[in-house]
């Protein structure tokens, strides 16, 4: 596997996470095993689409590997602050509870591995 591939992969489940959290079920919603919300499911749709862009961008500043690191930071981030700040609101409007806040972590780990051990996608040899 590579960081394209990862960063493919990782950005559909997003993508199928924040279109779930809309469809009442008992594991992602507001009162579900993950406490979502809109904005959290929103969330969820845009990491989703920023590891999609990356994964498909050109090898320049901006590709799977630096899409996968982004997240991973922004995951961490979230991780830490759920851990360590009152209540289930992250900045006042993002619906989260413990669950998520593990489940951050581990992405975090993940996705930073991702970013950081795989390499690019293979190139082409020219002809």
């Amino acid at each position: 596997m590579n960081a394209k591939s990862a960063a493919m992969i990782f950005g559909v489940l997003f993508l199928i996470v924040g279109v779930l959290g809309f469809i009442p079920n008992p594991i992602i919603s507001p009162t579900g095993y993950f406490e979502v919300n809109d904005l959290h499911n929103l969330f969820h749709i845009g990491t989703g689409i920023i590891l999609l862009v990356g994964a498909y961008a050109s090898a320049g500043a901006f590709g799977p590997g630096m899409a996968l690191r982004f997240i991973g930071a922004v995951y961490a981030i979230l991780a830490v602050m759920g851990f360590f700040l009152p209540g289930n609101l992250i900045f006042g409007m993002i619906a989260m509870n413990m669950a998520d806040h593990w489940l951050h972590a581990v992405l975090a780990v993940l996705l930073l591995l991702a970013g950081f051990v795989l390499s690019p996608a293979r190139r082409m040899a020219a002809a």
